[in-house]
């Protein structure tokens, strides 16, 4: 998932909204190098509009000038420090600054917001997206694990998917996610017993995390489809994923597999982290979870390429 451009915020300028939409106009009809010098003149006119110089980084990139996408994002950042339009990211795609270890908040929260609408028809009807039911298969499938259990909650649940593939093997299912947008559609599913806020690529403080009153040591599954690309470091989503996991709990989640380009972690032009395996296993490690079963898989497309992922089945020690 790419994110979206944002030419379409206005600027509060007539003329520079004008000037932006020619623009977009342009671009679209494969002249990036015409789109970028009408956005100059655009932001000629708003030079503090955020979104106007993010818009013509990414028109600059497609007209191979990356020095001069590189100086765009520099401006957004200094006109947006909390940093919605993901620009840090970008900025070390394009060799502008190191890589951050995970995503701005405000950006994924954004993100998945204006992608609610369409999430399930673009990743799984256009992307083929197939995590949900191949991790569920892999669930069902591992040997010496529970068949059924008590509590499961399902973190980046996202509009809901995961969900109606694991209920049946639950008693109660919660899930909780970043995006108020996803939540909503996955609400529409009926399948949750409970569904609340939660941002996981903050720091490991619970009562910053959940809901207030959420209880820790008490889920007996724990599943991430498709949520931990969205973050580069790993250490602190298992703080969260140990605390809340009872013993014995089964974790089971799915990463893109780094193959041959990191030993770690690696930040991807798709703005997404991709993880070796060695490195997984040294996290789930530190936090006393060891590996059941895994499976590699395609997970989904991307612009017309396979993204190659793996699908963990661990368990916390008792």
């Amino acid at each position: 998932m790419k994110p979206m451009l944002p030419s379409q915020l206005s600027s509060g300028d007539v003329i520079a909204d004008r000037r932006a939409d020619y623009a977009k106009m342009l671009a679209e009809s494969g002249e990036p190098q015409s789109a970028a010098e009408l956005m100059e003149q655009a932001l000629e006119l708003v030079p503090r509009w955020a979104a106007g110089w993010f818009t013509l980084a990414t028109y600059r990139e497609k007209a191979g000038d990356t020095p001069g996408a590189i100086a765009a994002l520099n401006e957004v950042l200094a006109l947006d420090a909390g940093d919605v339009f993901g620009a840090r990211l970008k900025l070390a795609v394009l060799g502008g600054a190191d890589m951050p270890d995970r995503p701005p908040s405000l950006y994924v929260e954004r993100l998945f917001d204006d992608y609610a609408d369409r999430f399930e028809t673009s990743l799984v009807e256009k992307l083929s997206y197939s995590v949900p039911g191949k991790l569920a298969a892999l669930i069902a499938e591992t040997a010496d694990i529970p068949k059924h259990f008590r509590l499961a909650v399902d973190l980046g649940c996202g509009t809901g998917l995961l969900g109606p593939e694991i209920r049946a093997r639950v008693d109660r299912l919660e899930g909780y996610d970043l995006s108020k947008g996803m939540l909503a559609k996955a609400a529409d599913k009926n399948v949750y017993d409970h569904l609340g806020q939660a941002d996981l690529s903050v720091e490991p403080d619970l009562s910053g995390v959940f809901d207030a009153g959420f209880a820790t040591g008490r889920a007996d599954l724990i599943t991430a489809a498709d949520v931990l690309m969205y973050l580069g470091n790993l250490q602190d989503v298992m703080v969260i994923v140990r605390e809340l996991s009872a013993d014995g709990a089964v974790f089971a989640f799915s990463i893109e597999d780094a193959q041959q380009q990191a030993e770690g972690y690696v930040l991807r032009d798709s703005l997404r982290f991709a993880h070796s395996e060695a490195y997984v296993r040294e996290i789930l490690a530190d936090h006393g979870f060891a590996v059941q079963d895994l499976a590699r898989s395609v997970i989904r497309m991307d612009g017309g390429k396979p993204v190659h992922g793996i699908l963990f089945i661990t368990r916390k020690s008792a």
